[in-house]
């Protein structure tokens, strides 16, 4: 077998259509659009979710609760297992979590949420803590304090 006597599976390669080319084709005048209306127009059609007048489902479905997304804080949560990489007695602030690749990115601050389990005490510097959180880094001898955003 030589790679220039290779050819395609007989019936797996099509023709493309090429229509408005006459008598021939039978896609000549109207290329197989039909006669008049929006879509017989170039650039014409409807968008995908067009029902046809009938109201549409996105506005048909009831609307609940109420969510101002263009005001709301979005905080970076870190457990506190994840605290345990750093050494004992050192303070963690937000510039410490980004260089040790716990955070990568900061958005209105860092939450400190209370999974996972903590052996070293640690001075942690945070914006927002759980009761849980708070606990563990007690319970291990360790301090939070809070920071302003």
């Amino acid at each position: 077998m030589d790679l220039n006597k290779l050819s395609p599976i007989p019936g797996s390669k099509k023709n493309r259509k090429r229509v408005g080319r006459g008598p021939g084709s039978g896609l000549g005048k109207t290329a197989g659009r039909g006669q008049k209306g929006q879509n017989s127009r170039s650039g014409g059609g409807v968008h995908p979710r067009f029902e046809g007048g009938q109201m549409p489902l996105h506005m048909r479905l009831p609307k609940r609760g109420f969510r101002n997304t263009r005001f709301e804080t979005v905080m970076t949560e870190v457990n506190v297992g994840q605290l345990d990489k750093f050494e004992a007695g050192s303070v963690v602030d937000v510039a410490a979590l980004s260089e040790s690749g716990v955070v990568s990115k900061v958005r209105d601050g860092v939450k400190l949420l209370g999974n996972g389990d903590i052996t070293r005490a640690l001075t942690v510097k945070v914006h927002k803590a759980s009761k849980g959180a708070r606990a563990k880094i007690e319970a291990a001898g360790g301090t939070i304090e809070l920071i302003e955003a």
